[in-house]
């Protein structure tokens, strides 16, 4: 687990206790071998959390955010809800980003 996903369940388990666990690692399609950082199948709501955004990680290079794009747009045809989070929004609001998965988790 990278310290931005430590960070992002730490929060989750102190603001949400109230709330199911997510999966962590939740394999999502059918065929590809794609998987969320956070999941709740049950209500079809997903988080990633975006490492390496100041620094030219992976993620944010052409090939990765390519690779992003379509693994995203993937798991909204099959009718989830992805919530993208960097480390600057859990550091800089933790409260609202977590009350906004939480609602989309309720439904």
């Amino acid at each position: 687990m990278t310290d931005l996903e430590a960070a992002f369940a730490f929060y989750w388990r102190v603001l949400a206790r109230d709330r199911p666990e997510p999966e962590h690692e939740h394999r999502f399609h059918p065929e590809r071998r794609w998987r969320f950082d956070f999941a709740w199948p049950e209500s079809k709501v997903a988080v990633e959390c975006e490492g390496g955004t100041w620094i030219r990680g992976r993620h944010s290079r052409g090939q990765g955010y390519r690779n992003d794009c379509e693994k995203y747009n993937a798991a909204t045809s099959l009718g989830w809800r992805v919530f993208r989070c960097t480390s600057g929004m859990l550091v800089g609001n933790p409260i609202a980003f977590v009350r906004m998965i939480k609602e989309a988790v309720d439904g």
